[in-house]
Parts: C-alpha cells; sequence; structure tokens
C-alpha cells in the first residue's frame, strides 16, 4: 500500500520516512542539527517548492524542556519556533498547521508533523477537510495519504537511529529516506536512515 510520507510519535520518540513515487532522489542529511529532506547531487532539477525542507529538530523551551519535531514540509520551523517561545505542544502544532493549510500541490497533499517530549507526544495533520491536533500516549501514525487520520502503529524501536531504519524498513511501499528522534532526560537524539548500504 502507497500512505505517502508519513510520521510516527510516541512519547519519548518520534520518526518521519520520505515514501515517493514522483521524487524518489531525495536524501536526510544533517545541516548543524537539524535534519533537512533535499535532493540527491544526482536528482533531476525540480523547481517543486516541496521537495526540500528541515524534516527534524531539537527545541529547547523556556521552561528548560527539551522537545523535538518532525513533520513533511516547512511548517517543521514555525512549529519550532513556537516551542521555542513557549507555547504548549498543541498550540505549536496547530498555529502552523492552520496558517499554512494542506500542500497547494495536484493531490492537496496533507500537512502532518508531531511533537515529542520526554514523556509526552503530539500528534497533527491539516488537510482539505480540516484540522487535527491531538495529545496521544502510544505510538501514533499518520500519513499523507490512505491513512491520514492518526492511528496506533507497533513501532518496537527505542532509539533514534533504529526508529529510522525502523520505519524506512516498514511495510509500506516507495520508502526514500528516514528521520528520527528521542528525547529523554539528556535532550534529543536525532538520526537518520538513506539505505545506503
Amino acid at each position: 500500500m502507497y500512505i505517502g510520507r508519513f510520521v510516527v510519535v510516541g512519547p519519548g520518540i518520534g520518526a518521519y520516512r520520505v515514501s515517493s513515487r514522483s521524487f524518489p532522489n531525495r536524501r536526510v542529511v544533517d545541516r548543524d542539527g537539524i535534519l533537512t529532506v533535499g535532493p540527491t547531487p544526482d536528482a533531476p532539477e525540480t523547481d517543486n517548492p516541496y521537495i526540500s525542507y528541515n524534516c527534524a529538530r531539537a527545541v529547547d523551551a523556556p521552561t528548560g524542556e527539551a522537545f523535538a519535531v518532525v513533520g513533511n514540509g516547512s511548517h517543521v520551523d514555525p512549529i519550532a519556533e513556537k516551542l521555542e517561545l513557549g507555547y504548549p505542544p498543541r498550540d505549536a502544532l496547530a498555529t502552523p498547521l492552520l496558517a499554512l493549510d494542506f500542500e497547494k500541490d495536484d493531490y492537496d497533499t496533507p500537512r502532518i508533523a508531531g511533537v515529542v517530549g520526554a514523556e509526552s507526544a503530539t500528534i497533527g495533520t491539516v488537510r482539505r477537510d480540516g484540522l487535527h491536533v491531538e495529545a496521544v500516549s502510544e505510538p501514533t501514525l499518520v500519513a499523507t495519504y490512505e491513512m491520514d487520520s492518526p492511528e496506533p502503529y507497533e513501532l518496537s524501536a527505542t532509539d533514534a537511529e533504529s526508529a529510522a531504519s525502523e520505519l524506512l524498513g516498514a511495510d509500506f511501499e516507495h520508502a526514500v529516506c528516514a528521520a528520527a528522534a528521542t528525547v529523554d532526560d539528556g535532550g534529543v537524539t536525532l538520526a537518520f536512515d538513506n539505505d545506503e548500504a
């Protein structure tokens, strides 16, 4: 089944996978502690604005609490900025998702994102038909297609590197690359998997 790009978040862990039929020549790179999806060196040129974006970021809130943000587009940065300003995760997700709305491409692709704390997780999506943001207590998936409402997901990984690899290997079509984050008392750990053997 092809579900497109998806996020999985639960307390202490979050991950994001790029799945693509149209633009498979992409990878995740670490740019000074921010994980960014972008084209591979051999990718054909495109003017598509949805190809490159930050997909995972660590955030320190004014309370001293650490968070990770994962998502499928340019909304990741304003979500992180809201958290840095002290917004609670629900509001930090809802405000940019509502403002940016779904992607204005041929498919009205939903924007999906999650905020993970050491003991908390919040997941959100904005589709053509509405905005949905909720706190979750177990790993939960939301995707751009087919599974575009949050639903429980079995995630066995407990560290960021394993979570990225687990999502990349998940049984959904057209896997490209994945990123993940864990949050604990020591802060945020980020990792990615570009399926490079």
